[in-house]
């Protein structure tokens, strides 16, 4: 029971006393008067200690000042013992806590907090939006087919002209590399520990019959190294799939002489610096030749394009994550701003960009917290990673991804 803190009506003394009544007749021990009561003495609850995680904590790191807000516990580090962060927050996962390492205000700071659970999640829906989306691809494919047939022969051009074989060519070639950029990413998370879901596939009836695929994190990325693979494995994994399916549609795909060609009001699938190459250097189409994709080469186009989108070194996409490892939150979110803007001003050249850049500033405004650990240095191997990327992203890129014939 709380103690009463009361006071006496007449000479103002206080005491506390083994009672909460409102009226204490006659008890002022000084003038003998009525004390009432003016307040409560609570006696303050030492939360126990967490004797295990404290003895792991000591394993890993000599700790100094400790402070906590809530189930929040903040540690001034003094000596980090352990490098492998990935390994202290595996040990203390098994405790059920969490653990993040910053820089503020010029030292090391360890915060520890209790692991959220992690929610299963219904295999039945990927299943489900994998046939959906196969369904989709086949039909985007068939009507994709159906213009490359009607090509074919309104010029008389050899070409393979079974719709059929043709659209399953195209939604085959489509999963095949989105399928393999999420995989990339699902491997990744798996290697740091990171919990994620296998991929979702997402259908939607376009010309190109889905609006690609996702998986979802569902734990924190560890270190800044963790976050560099997990966003380069998807762009490479589906860059390295993309390009021979690019291959084999651009062998399959009839070309014309410009002047022969009555192309006003198609469409015209932009040319980034990879696929210029390919058809000048290893096809070696004539400049003055128009090519008509055939549907696995639009696949291979769209590996191209979706690479390029994802590594957009904003918010949180792919080429966001691996710019939020080296650059700190803030200088992170200035470029994230800064880069949706100017996707707005490319408008002028695609409109899509103007969809684009308003998703980034959306995407901004959530912001990307990136690693937990953000004090360990970043190895070599992954600053060449990330050079990698770069390349890939210049290569891949598309400023003006598609357009209308005049």
């Amino acid at each position: 029971m709380a103690r009463g803190i009361y006071e006496c009506v007449k000479c103002g003394h206080r005491e506390v006393k083994e009672s909460n009544a409102a009226l204490l007749e006659n008890s002022c021990p000084e003038c003998g008067s009525d004390m009432v009561l003016v307040g409560f003495e609570i006696e303050p609850v030492e939360e126990p200690i967490n004797e295990p995680l404290m003895e792991k904590l000591g394993e890993f790191y000599s700790l100094g000042e400790m402070q906590t807000k809530g189930d929040v516990m903040a540690f001034e580090v003094l000596e980090i013992r352990e490098t492998n962060f990935e390994r202290v927050l595996k040990e203390l996962e098994k405790l059920g806590y969490w653990a993040a390492l910053k820089k503020r205000e010029g030292k090391v700071v360890l915060f520890v907090f209790p692991a959220q659970p992690i929610k299963e999640e219904n295999p039945l829906i990927g299943i489900g939006l994998f046939i959906a989306t196969v369904l989709s691809t086949l039909f985007a494919g068939y009507w994709l087919s159906s213009s490359y047939i009607a090509f074919l022969d309104q010029y008389n051009l050899p070409g393979i002209r079974n719709i059929y074989l043709n659209a399953l060519a195209f939604s085959i070639s489509v999963l095949a590399i989105l399928g393999t950029h999420e995989m990339g990413h699902k491997i990744a998370a798996t290697l740091h520990g990171v919990k994620s879901t296998f991929p979702y596939f997402i259908p939607f009836p376009n010309i190109l019959g889905t609006l690609g695929a996702v998986i979802r994190v569902k734990s924190p990325i560890p270190t800044r190294n963790a976050a560099i693979d997990l966003g380069s494995s998807g762009p490479i994994a589906g860059f390295v799939v993309a390009i021979p399916v690019l291959l084999i549609g651009l062998r399959l795909s009839p070309t014309l002489p410009i002047s022969a060609a009555q192309m006003e009001g198609g469409i015209a699938f932009g040319q980034s610096l990879i696929m210029l190459f390919l058809e000048r250097y290893i096809f070696r189409i004539p400049e003055d030749y128009v090519i008509y994709l055939h549907p696995v080469a639009i696949a291979g186009w769209v590996g191209i394009l979706v690479t390029f989108l994802n590594l957009i070194p904003a918010a949180q996409l792919d080429g966001g994550h691996i710019a939020r490892a080296f650059l700190g939150e803030k200088l992170h979110s200035i470029l994230t701003f800064g880069l949706g803007l100017a996707m707005i001003g490319l408008s002028v050249l695609w409109a899509g960009w103007l969809i684009w850049g308003f998703i980034i500033l959306l995407m901004g405004r959530i912001g990307n917290p990136g690693a937990l650990d953000e004090v360990s240095p970043i190895s070599p191997k992954r600053i060449v990673l990330a050079l990698i990327v770069l390349a890939i992203f210049i290569l891949s890129a598309t400023p003006v991804p598609i357009s209308v014939v005049q």
